[in-house]
Parts: structure tokens; C-alpha cells; sequence
């Protein structure tokens, strides 16, 4: 059945440039185990993804909520919006981040697999188009099914702030909610296609029982030994020794996104297709 999804995906894929891509993720002896195509219009398949709501981290300043993402010609597309509306959980006696906003003042979309899909190895693939302008934060990236964050393990296989490519791993440290990051960038200015972002690229996991690479059309951004990236918290557990389940979003600001007040919105991240592969 493996091969018979491989080559049918084949078929409907869009021109020969598609159709190659998906012989080359194969290299080395990776089947293609679960994939979404975005080929029917409407919402993300609810069988695969479930949408954040709200606030959620990094004091972004974006409110997720489904109506900014959805399939459209065989693109999954997220747009973050200028918006002005009341804060639905703004709360004057609560000191949280999230309830001290009395009002949105933009609006995103972030889907997950938590508790739908999730996988332990493999190579994992996204190929899309990401905005650069000041205050977008997109990312492809998972987390572990297990523990509490960074303890269940993160790894940011596409991040972009603030002129920069990024490839991150993090674990968990001997305090509560600090990571140990394993990272690399890579700055926008060092491509040498003017039109870089105007084009569509395609973001690698290799992760097996070694090590973890993260690439970039093919170039290696990162690559982390899995015996470095063991807790720090004297459990001696290693968070990528179980299965991960996958995030896209398009988030705005906060910690590290930038400012995004010169920005002319709406401003969208796209999103070809998500692969996962299995030896």
C-alpha cells in the first residue's frame, strides 16, 4: 500500500518538477508513510490537523483562529491579518500576558497533529513559500507527544524572523521551562536569488536513532548527535526517543519576531504539501 500511495501522489501532483521532488525525498531507502496535499479545497482535513485558539505563546501578538487558514488549489495558506476587536479572555484582575490585551489587534492561524498523527524517526518534508517582511514568524516545526516543554523536546525544522533562516532542536535543562537549544541560521542575504522569497523551498528532517539533520532545499543547516540531546534534569530521558507530531503556523511579533508595525497586511505563508517518510 506504501508504494501504491507513492506512486498515486505521483499522478496528482502538479508537473514533473513535483513529481521528481517526491523520487529525491525517497533517497536512501525512506517510503512515503503519511502525507497531505492540500488538493481539496476548504478547511485543513480535520482527520490531520486541529487549530490552535487565542494567545498561546511567546507573547505574539497575534490571535489564532481558524478563519485565517484554509486550502486553495492544491496550496495550504495562512494568513495573518490587521484586525481590531475586543480580547475575549481580557481580564483586569488577571496578570497573564494573555488576559492584560483589552483588545486583538491581529489574527493567524496555527494546526497541529496532536493526538491525530505522530511518528518516532523519519524524514519529514515541507514545501513552501514564506513571507520575510518585518514582524512574520513563520514555522514548520514538532514537539513530543510526551512531557511537559522543553522536556518532551522541539525541533524547529523552518523558522524565519528577523532576516534569518533558523533550524533548531531544543531538550529540557535542570529548570522548569528552559530549553537547551542546538541551533543554526542562516541570513536571508546570504542567497543569491534576489527573488528568494518569492519562491517556493522545501524544508528537510532527517531524524533516526543517531542524529537529527535539518536542511534547506538540500543544504544542511544543522545536524545534533541524539546522545547530546538527552535532559538535563537527571532523568536521563531522551525527549526524541518517542514519537513527535507536527505544527505549522504563522505567527507575528512577540519574543522574537520583530516589529511589525511598517508591514503592510495581510501578509500569507503557503504551504505545498507536508510528507512524512519511514525507512
Amino acid at each position: 500500500m506504501k508504494y501504491l500511495f507513492a506512486f498515486l501522489l505521483m499522478l496528482v501532483l502538479p508537473g514533473p518538477a513535483s513529481a521528481q521532488k517526491l523520487i529525491n525525498e525517497t533517497d536512501g531507502g525512506y517510503k512515503l508513510v503519511w502525507a497531505d496535499e492540500f488538493n481539496t479545497d476548504g478547511a485543513p482535513d480535520p482527520k490531520n490537523w486541529k487549530f490552535e485558539k487565542g494567545f498561546v505563546r511567546n507573547h505574539e501578538h497575534q490571535w489564532y483562529q481558524a478563519q485565517n487558514a484554509w486550502c486553495k488549489n492544491g496550496l495550504l495558506i495562512f494568513e495573518v491579518r490587521k484586525e481590531h476587536f475586543v480580547n475575549p479572555v481580557a481580564n483586569p484582575q488577571d496578570t497573564s500576558w494573555k488576559s492584560r490585551r483589552p483588545f486583538v489587534e491581529y489574527t493567524s492561524s496555527s494546526i497541529n497533529t496532536r493526538g491525530l498523527q505522530s511518528w518516532q524517526y523519519g524524514r519529514f518534508v515541507m514545501r513552501g513559500k514564506i513571507d520575510v517582511d518585518a514582524g512574520l514568524w513563520p514555522a514548520f516545526w514538532t514537539l513530543g507527544v510526551s512531557g511537559r516543554w522543553p522536556a518532551n523536546g522541539e525541533i524547529d525544522i523552518m523558522e524565519y524572523y528577523r532576516g534569518k533562516i533558523l533550524a533548531n532542536i531544543a531538550c529540557g535543562t535542570d529548570k522548569a521551562y528552559k530549553a537547551q537549544w542546538f541551533s543554526n541560521t542562516k541570513a536571508l542575504t546570504a542567497f543569491t536569488d534576489p527573488d528568494w522569497a518569492k519562491k517556493f523551498h522545501t524544508w528537510r528532517m532527517d531524524w533516526d536513532e543517531t542524529a537529527i539533520g535539518l536542511f534547506i532545499d538540500d543544504e544542511l543547516l544543522n545536524r545534533v548527535p541524539l546522545d547530546q540531546l538527552v535532559n538535563k534534569d537527571g532523568s536521563n530521558v531522551n525527549p526524541f526517543k518517542q514519537p513527535q507530531y507536527i505544527l505549522l503556523n504563522l505567527a507575528l511579533g512577540g519574543d522574537n519576531g520583530g516589529d511589525p508595525s511598517a508591514t503592510v497586511f495581510p501578509k500569507r505563508f503557503e504551504v505545498d504539501y507536508v510528507r512524512v517518510y519511514q525507512k
